[in-house]
This record gives structure tokens, sequence and C-alpha cells, in this order.
């Protein structure tokens, strides 16, 4: 008889254990549930950045002005897209070597993208002159993003 006993305390036993096991594993699947659910359900906010290029005349990432005659006009495109999850407010500047072209202020929101046709005159002669575009953020007073062309300007040639 003491044995049926003790039989049925270590089963009362195993009983309690495979219970505590079962709740274990019911609340493990319930957290994994709630966790798969809150990342498909809450938005993603992916990385934050800028996006700043240039095109040629025809929209595309080719036939840049890098030969000109002197007095003649270059076009680009200047494209600013902002990924930055907030509204930002961009100063463009574009300079040739030294001399500041143009300087405008862009108000960009969230995935927004401004684009612009950018002319310039050739005015002095030379060799790899530096076409600079410079990208601020407000408030920052260091250079955002930057990119350049290398423009040569050469003498007309005289039609007798």
């Amino acid at each position: 008889m003491r044995d049926i006993k003790k039989l049925f305390k270590r089963t009362d036993t195993k009983m309690k254990i495979d219970r505590l096991l079962t709740v274990i594993l019911i609340i493990s699947i319930v957290i994994s549930i709630s966790m798969l659910l809150y990342v498909i359900i809450m938005p993603k906010e992916g990385e934050r950045f800028t996006v700043f290029y240039l095109l040629g005349p025809g929209g595309m990432a080719a036939d840049f002005p890098s030969d000109l005659k002197l007095g003649e006009q270059g076009e680009v495109i200047i494209g600013i897209e902002n990924r930055e999850h907030a509204n930002v407010s961009y100063h463009l500047k574009v300079k040739l070597d030294r001399e500041i072209l143009v300087e405008k202020s862009v108000d960009l929101v969230h995935n927004e993208i401004w684009e612009s046709l950018f002319i310039f005159r050739a005015t002095r002669l030379g060799e790899d002159q530096k076409l600079l575009f410079l990208l601020y953020k407000e408030g920052v007073p260091e250079v955002h993003r930057s990119l350049h062309l290398w423009v040569d300007v050469r003498a007309r040639k005289n039609k007798f």
C-alpha cells in the first residue's frame, strides 16, 4: 500500500511539473506572438539621410558641361531629396573656383524632392576650374554634402 502511495505522490509531483512547464510554454508563446505583432504593426523609421545630386541637361547623370568656350553657357540640374524623417532647411552654395555664383535656401519636408536647372556662364579662361556645389543644413556651419565638376574654358576660335 505504501508503494502505491509513493507512486501516486511521484505522479502528483510530475503532474505539477508538467503543469508548470505547460504554463511557461503558453506564456512564452503569448510573448513571442506579442513581439511579432509589435514588429509587424509598428512603423519602421529607416536611415536618415539627404540625397544630393547633379544631372546633365537631359536629366541623366551624363553630358555634364566640362568643355566650354569663353562666354558659353553650361547647364546642370541640381537635386536635393530629404530622407531625414523631418522638415529640413537647406542652404545651397555654388562656387566656381573661389567665386560664389549662387546662394539659395531650400525648405523640404520628409521625402520631398527639389530639382532646379542651374545655368552658368564661362567667364574666365582656364583648365580644371572647379564648379563646386555645397549643401548645408540650417544651423550647422559644416558642409553637409558637396559635389563638384571640373570645367575647362577655352578661347573662341575666330571665323574669317
